[in-house]
């Protein structure tokens, strides 16, 4: 068969969408125009526990412009009908408005629904709730963990016990926070008995049948629209309390709602990446190879669900170690939910072993980079399963010659310029390359325009123009020519848009119905009579910019205008799939990268300054190199932020986190973004999936934190355990 010719696929394209974005036309979920909006804003408890005694709603009520105040002395009783299909487990959610209890600080406990917002939020203010409060238990060190889930092959305890070298050390990392650019937003109307919103969401399919559960409809009753996210990081993956209260102060007041959080709200009412406490036990002989690993996790969930993430994974695959030891609790306190955030359990984990191979390096006296050769696997240890493709370690010389790493010393505090202390440091990155079954349906019109759709989302990685890329590709189009349309229940399912997955899955739908399209108008050419392409091989047919042509004979073909013309047809359609991964794996997937970080500490007061970073990736496929570029520098960023600057801070007194703005939760400005360069290996994976793709949106933030961390060790001398790194603990 003659390859299809590749123009868009590989080459650094703009954003398809960026001139909507740039100029405002671009419309976010509080951004569409429902005739009829009234406005809701949400009550939000005060306490971190207990019960709701009273609610006295007459002032509010006796303000010009207000609805209806609910709460759940006067909410309708919801169904919360059990679906199998929903992304939250019957019985365990968050049931809004249904009883008096308070399960954590800032639940919602009421809203004010109002004909503007203004009217909204002042009676929000007006409406006055009396608790029987209870001391909350938020505290991760203080409090009970539940029975751990274990994972261990060989003996850890005699592989310890036998290392020459040993280290045991805990570290902790701290609560983090989304912070989008966008506000969570939901505009709410019902049509009937049927509900259709508009939402910020990653995923219109779960929220689609989160509603259909609790409102108790047949899930073609909801439709869920999401045409453009305003940044996510995982906050949107799944339906929070707030869409349910903008539903039912739909149907409360018959009047479409909308209601949009505010920046504090956004860390009550949406998930974070939780806090952790982390005890590593790691084991070598003299010559570094790893006799043994052990960890205990503890991390925290809410009281009435329990959230877990891969943090466990790293520590099984990562190097070849021979006895491995793990127990992962997690500790019910009174929060709300944690959700994933970029580059999930992998992020958290990576910090941990690879601060601690580079603390083993250092007593060692190997450098850091060579101890990760001498435990590289040749196959995945936690499964016995070879890797589709594992390119670590040309990752870490490409990068090492790139960085500049002969130049690093390893002495900590041994270079100097005035009063800051220079150190580098690198540190290895892993990834699952998730995949999910994906539906798409493409539609070629008489025209020679196609339209693509899927219920995907676009949170900022560039979803709209990867689509395109690969759908002009297979059909031979340009991409001016091809339209790709998300963020509609209506469209075909798809998977969350989180993970790395939404290339790997999405796109090899779309790429399986647009070659369906391709072959249809191909055996249409060869069966006309009256074509050009008459009687030609079916195989040895392609398409390029609109026109049928025999390879290596361009003169011999026509466009897909004349052809559907001449046969009298108005379109070719066909619904692409991608039916995930296999039910039993032949290989263990993973993307990987290299991390390399160099970093300023002034002496004297402690402050940490990040001069630049380079990290390499072998991520499969590269669908479009422009936007990788986005994702590995905006990946980096976020790394910084979690190294040096983020950290929610609770008042355990309460359950009130006391930094719920961007004026004390600190995240990376353009003064705190250095030098960020990345760079991909070239080649695909062809095992994982029919686009090659492994998946790039999570890796790029794993490593970041650790290769700061040992760059700050290596200038200080100093070993930090604990994130972020403050200027306290280095002075």
């Amino acid at each position: 068969m003659s390859p299809q010719p590749q123009a868009a696929v590989g080459a650094p394209l703009s954003r398809v969408e960026g001139r909507l974005k740039v100029t405002g036309k671009a419309l976010y979920a509080a951004e569409h125009d429902v005739k009829g909006t009234t406005y809701a804003v949400i009550v939000d408890a005060s306490i971190g526990r207990g019960r709701i005694a009273s609610v006295d709603t007459r002032a509010a009520l006796a303000h010009p412009g207000v609805l209806k105040v609910i709460h759940h002395g006067n909410a309708p009783k919801l169904p919360y009908r059990d679906n199998k299909e929903s992304n939250n487990p019957p019985g365990h959610r968050l049931r809004v408005f249904q009883d008096d209890r308070v399960l954590f600080f800032g639940q919602p406990v009421a809203v004010v629904v109002a004909t503007t917002l203004e009217a909204a939020q002042h009676g929000a203010s007006l409406v006055k709730v009396h608790y029987e409060a209870a001391k909350p238990s938020t505290d991760l060190e203080k409090a009970k963990p539940d029975k751990p889930t274990p994972y261990a092959r060989g003996d850890a305890e005699k592989g310890l016990a036998s290392a020459a070298v040993r280290l045991d050390a805990t570290y902790r990392l701290a609560r983090n926070h989304h912070n989008a650019m966008e506000l969570h937003a939901t505009i709410a109307r019902w049509d009937g008995g049927k509900l259709t919103v508009w939402d910020k969401t990653q995923w219109v399919l779960g929220t689609q049948t989160e509603l259909s559960t609790v409102f108790g409809l047949k899930m073609d009753s909801v439709r869920v629209i999401s045409p453009y996210v305003g940044g996510g990081f995982g906050s949107g993956l799944r339906c929070w309390p707030h869409v349910v209260v903008a539903a039912m102060a739909a149907r409360e007041t018959g009047r479409p709602v909308k209601l949009v959080l505010n920046r504090r709200q956004q860390y009550f009412n949406t998930g974070f990446r939780p806090a952790y406490d982390y005890r590593l036990k790691l084991g070598s002989d003299r010559r570094g190879r790893l006799t043994a690993l052990a960890q205990e996790i503890d991390a925290e969930t809410s009281s009435y669900e329990t959230f877990t993430e891969s943090v466990l994974f790293p520590g099984q695959m990562l190097y070849s170690t021979p006895n491995v030891s793990q127990a992962y609790s997690t500790v019910p306190l009174d929060v709300n939910t944690p959700i994933y955030m970029r580059g999930p359990g992998f992020a958290t984990a990576s910090f941990v072993i690879e601060s601690a191979m580079d603390e083993l390096a250092d007593k060692l006296g190997i450098d850091p980079i060579e101890l990760r050769r001498r435990n590289e696997p040749s196959q995945d240890e936690s499964t016995n399963l070879p890797f589709s493709t594992r390119r670590l370690r040309e990752c870490y010389t490409t990068g090492a010659r790139e960085f500049g790493w002969d130049q690093r010393r390893a002495k900590p505090r041994s270079r100097r310029e005035g009063d800051w202390l220079i150190g580098m440091g690198m540190a290895a990155g892993v990834y699952d390359t998730a995949r999910m079954p994906a539906q798409a349906h493409v539609r070629l019109n008489d025209d020679g325009t196609a339209v693509v759709d899927a219920a995907a989302s676009d949170m900022g990685p560039g979803t709209y123009t990867s689509q395109t890329q690969v759908a002009a590709d297979a059909l031979g189009l340009t991409m001016r020519t091809v339209t790709f349309r998300l963020g509609d229940s209506l469209f075909p399912p798809t998977p969350p848009h989180g993970g790395s997955m939404t290339m790997a899955s999405v796109g090899s739908a779309v790429l399986d119905g647009c070659n369906q399209v391709r072959r249809q108008a191909i055996k249409l050419a060869v069966e006309d009579r009256q074509s050009p392409l008459h009687g030609a091989n079916t195989e040895d047919v392609v398409v390029q910019g609109g026109r049928l042509h025999v390879d290596g004979d361009p003169a011999r073909g026509e466009t897909y205008q004349s052809l559907l013309s001449r046969n009298q047809r108005s379109h070719l359609e066909a619904r692409g799939s991608f039916a995930g991964p296999a039910a039993k794996q032949r290989h263990s997937f993973y993307a990987y990268n290299a991390t390399f970080a160099e970093v300023a500490v002034d002496a004297t007061l402690g402050l940490v300054r990040v001069r630049r970073m380079l990290a390499v990736y072998d991520a499969g496929r590269i669908i479009s190199p422009k936007l990788a570029d986005s994702q590995a520098i905006g990946g980096m960023v976020g790394g910084i932020g979690q190294a040096l600057l983020e950290h929610t801070v609770t008042d355990h007194r309460d359950g009130r986190i006391v930094n719920a703005n961007l004026a004390d939760y600190l995240v990376p400005v353009n003064a705190d973004v250095p030098s960020l360069k990345a760079i991909y290996l070239d080649g695909d994976d062809p095992e994982a999936d029919p686009l090659g793709v492994k998946g790039l949106a999570e890796l790029v933030m794993i490593g970041v934190a650790p290769a700061l961390a040992n760059a700050v060790f290596n200038a200080t001398g100093r070993r930090i355990r604990e994130l972020p790194i403050t200027a306290e603990a280095l002075l």
